[in-house]
């Protein structure tokens, strides 16, 4: 158990550099710094080699972080090393993200956002940059609280305007000075 302790440690490590790096030192998402500030968000790091172990573990965290103090964990970092490396297999599963919140009933109060080493979108090819707005070290489930997301686009002018200004940030940046952010 303390081999897998210090793996999910260095997950984690992994991730945190990832998430102050690049989400929060470009602004990626400008709710993220507050969150990270208080502590608020939970790591977990999933076991599961299996998309049917995946499953579990997502109805767990998911439940988790519905019956939390908002106060104490506002939102959840699933991270999965072992399973859905491969992002169309892991782009399949979101749809049995979202199915899981319906069957739990949290469908409107906790929603799961989708970050993967490989992020691909749509109609960009793989090494476009824009793609780099959604990759994280590891295969990740972010799990958020529809209440908080909500708040936070309130205090935020132009909100809808987040992901064009990712995209500006990161063509500005390049492949180069994306490298560099995590030497």
């Amino acid at each position: 158990m303390e081999d897998a302790q210090i793996k999910d440690d260095a997950v984690i490590i992994q991730t945190k550099l990832w998430l102050e790096k690049a989400v929060i030192g470009l602004n990626l998402c400008p709710f993220a710094k507050g969150v990270h500030i208080k502590d608020q968000i939970r790591y977990f790091v999933s076991h599961a080699t299996t998309p049917e172990e995946l499953i579990k573990d997502l109805m767990a965290e998911l439940e988790v972080l519905a019956e939390a103090n908002p106060d104490k964990i506002d939102t959840t970092l699933m991270i999965h090393p072992y399973v859905m490396q491969d992002f169309l297999d892991y782009n399949d599963f979101l749809e049995v993200a979202d199915a899981t919140l319906e069957e739990l009933d949290l469908d409107g109060i906790l929603q799961v956002a989708s970050f993967h080493p490989q992020y691909q979108f749509e109609d960009a090819s793989p090494d476009d940059i824009d793609n780099y707005t959604n990759r994280s070290p590891f295969p990740t489930l972010h799990l958020l609280r529809e209440d908080s997301i909500e708040k936070a686009v309130e205090a935020f002018p132009e909100a809808e305007q987040i992901y064009e200004k990712n995209i500006q940030t990161l063509r500005a940046l390049g492949h180069e000075a994306w490298k560099k952010l995590f030497i």
